[in-house]
């Protein structure tokens, strides 16, 4: 065995090519405990562990008072579907439009259809998506992008019957940390170091910051933020931070007073993403406040929001179509090998543009 594996995961994956080499066929009874301890060396309790996976995995069954039997060949199942269903929270926006185009590229190209639905970032239909997937059971892999991560999400059960079917799936932009679903992102903890130590490399010391507390992304950003402060000795001060959810960045006009308030004392300002950005310059002008003479402020994605309005944004790209062709790329991959290890986070660089001036506050 691979010292670097641990055993029953060895084990696991010995009994998966089983499968795969028709040495063991549906129906078939397994190996008794006794004997794969006796073949591989190892201990009950490491057996009893791969078995648990495999059951979990929905690759064997226990009959009570018979013993434990090969289920359906799911592997052979899917090697014969050719249609992957993605899944994002919106089909509008600066980013979604490249990066379905990337996973489309990838999965055309590769001779596979491609079915596309949108949660709008709401729990509820999310649920009426992944069950109607299920129901249908026709798909050889799934894209998805997770639906407000930074909270409890009510459909974890349903990601659990998805991965029990063993139909290979992948989050992108975000994930749920409760599952053991890889994903494809940005180093969205780097984007907020990188993006705030900037701010401090300008000279900038009263660094506040808006974050989106729905979704993992903002939950991440906050951290990178958190960090980069902490790292140049400066105080988080909880004051200086607004949290925002999906319906306030949609209507961030609504919050202007509070906006004016926490960040009145603030030279510089980490916002979540272009989009917050783009409206909270939209504020401060309004309020008579300049940027960035009176207060800088950076960005994530580097959209075309970034450039659209009088003051050009500084911010960190994100990767929109490279992204969703390495999902779409890592997807085939597990298709293929269950074992593969599909997660992926992008570097994070920044684009300077004039929403930052050195603060030569003392």
């Amino acid at each position: 065995m691979d010292k670097a594996t641990p055993k029953y995961l060895e084990l696991v994956k010995w009994i998966n090519e089983q499968i795969q080499d028709k040495k063991l066929v549906a129906g078939q009874k397994m190996y008794s405990e006794n004997a794969l301890k006796e073949m591989f060396g190892v201990s009950r309790q490491t057996v009893r562990h791969a078995i648990s996976v495999l059951e979990q995995d929905g690759i064997i069954r226990r009959v009570q008072g018979s013993g434990t039997y090969i289920n359906d060949n799911r592997l052979v199942n899917l090697a014969k579907r050719m249609r992957v269903s993605v899944v994002t929270t919106y089909v509008d926006g600066y980013i979604f439009p490249r990066t379905i185009q990337g996973i489309e590229n990838v999965l055309l190209e590769a001779g596979y259809s491609v079915q596309i639905a949108f949660t709008n970032n709401q729990n509820g239909r999310e649920k009426t998506i992944l069950e109607d997937i299920i129901s249908r059971d026709e798909v050889a892999g799934i894209i998805v992008e997770t639906t407000k991560s930074g909270i409890p999400n009510p459909n974890l059960h349903l990601y659990q019957e998805i991965r029990k079917r063993r139909i290979p799936i992948i989050f992108i932009n975000s994930y749920y940390p409760q599952l053991k679903i890889p994903h494809v992102s940005i180093n969205d903890r780097m984007a907020g170091w990188k993006m705030t130590r900037h701010l401090i490399a300008m000279g900038h010391r009263e660094i506040g910051g808006i974050f989106k507390l729905d979704d993992g992304q903002g939950r991440l950003r906050y951290a990178g933020y958190m960090d980069a402060m902490l790292d140049a000795g400066m105080e988080v001060d909880d004051t200086r931070i607004l949290w925002v959810d999906t319906e306030d960045v949609k209507h961030l006009d609504k919050l202007t007073e509070k906006i004016l308030d926490r960040f009145k004392d603030c030279t510089g300002l980490f916002c979540y993403n272009d989009e917050v950005a783009f409206g909270l310059i939209d504020i401060l002008r309004k309020a008579g406040i300049r940027v960035p003479q009176d207060i800088s402020i950076v960005g994530v994605d580097d959209s075309e929001l970034a450039v659209l309005g009088e003051v050009a944004i500084t911010s960190a790209p994100h990767p929109m179509e490279e992204l969703g062709k390495k999902a779409a790329e890592n997807l085939l991959r597990l298709i293929k090998d269950p074992f593969f290890d599909a997660n992926y986070e992008f570097d994070v660089d920044i684009v300077q543009r004039n929403s930052v001036q050195k603060c030569e506050r003392k």
